[in-house]
């Protein structure tokens, strides 16, 4: 098994959301691990939040599992019908087609670590349930667009 050399890792800031949307990332950083070393059925994450940074906005996969595993600091998991805490050792999963909004969110001193471990559909749609936050991203051929709740493009 190849050993990753993560010096060389890119890290990502940016997000795919449109316009302000994507300011609720700010402090979020990810290094592909999958894809470091040629992964494509499944995507690794190694996600870092500074403190106040968010996961992402409360959403859910259609065809996509999510599992995450808590390495470092403190994240609180946000769902729809509650919040959890978790810490290093701690485990979410997060079965596709389960209508759970979830995000995590760092309201720690320090920066929260955990892994990010995904399938990886080539089609896909991802809803948003924050009533505040008017969007759905649809990917197709492994690219998101972001769409409004209605339809609409942005």
């Amino acid at each position: 098994m190849p050993k990753i050399d993560l010096s060389k890792a890119s890290v990502r800031t940016a997000c795919v959301y449109p316009g302000e949307l994507a300011d609720h990332c700010k402090g979020r950083s990810k290094v592909a691990l999958g894809d470091l070393g040629g992964l494509d059925q499944f995507g690794v994450n190694l996600t870092r939040l500074a403190p106040g940074a968010a996961s992402a906005h409360r959403h859910w996969h259609l065809k996509e599992d999510e599992l995450v595993y808590m390495l470092e600091g403190e994240a609180v998991l946000v769902e729809d019908g509650g919040e959890t805490v978790l810490r290093p050792g701690d485990v979410a999963t997060f079965k596709a087609g389960v209508a759970n909004g979830h995000m995590m969110v760092n309201r720690s001193g320090a920066d929260a670590v955990f892994l990010e471990i995904g399938t990886r559909s080539p089609d896909e749609i991802s809803s948003y349930t924050d009533p505040e936050v008017d969007l759905k991203m649809i990917k197709e051929n492994g690219g998101w667009t972001p769409y409004r709740k209605n339809g609409e493009k942005y």
